[in-house]
């Protein structure tokens, strides 16, 4: 790695190109289904789905730098992967939960606020280096968007003539 892009900073155990590719495809998966949202004139779109799967995915590796940075050697640091896991979650939830609304007898927002969380774990395993099972679930949950709601389309809506 060149010299004068670590001289300024923290020198990173992943190397830069590795830190780039996840985060552009944590970029790529929050796009893929923010696009789909915002297709749909949802509240949280291509936006919000892009900056939550990117957050995610700086958390995941900034905790792989965090444990393996000189500032700690000799010191016991713990490794604990749900308490990464649970602070994003956390995290997403606290957005999610806005985009949820109970109005005149509905409620609305629910598949929205589950692509924020959806997102949220893309992110994790884009940034922890598993961008294959980022991209993976990023196809199945754009297939249940797309299909799921062809098939809502399709089925009668009820009515309560009680």
């Amino acid at each position: 790695m060149p010299q004068e892009l670590t001289a300024f900073g923290t020198e990173t155990t992943l190397a830069l190109s590795s830190i780039v590719i996840r985060l552009l495809v944590a970029l790529a998966c929050g796009a893929a289904i923010g696009f789909e949202r915002e297709w749909r004139s949802h509240a949280a779109g291509l936006r919000t789905h892009i900056l939550v799967c990117l957050s995610a995915a700086i958390v995941a590796i900034l905790t792989i730098e965090i444990a393996h940075h000189p500032a700690f050697d000799g010191e016991e640091v713990r490794i604990d992967p749900l308490r990464l896991v649970e602070a994003v979650t956390a995290g997403v939830a606290f957005l999610a939960a806005g985009m949820i609304v109970y109005a005149k007898g509905r409620v609305t927002g629910l598949t929205t606020g589950a692509g924020l969380w959806f997102a949220g774990s893309i992110g994790l395993s884009c940034g922890l280096g598993f961008w294959q099972i980022g991209l993976i679930a990023t196809g199945f949950a754009l297939s249940v968007l797309w299909l799921v709601n062809l098939l809502e389309n399709r089925i009668p809506s009820r009515t309560d003539d009680r």
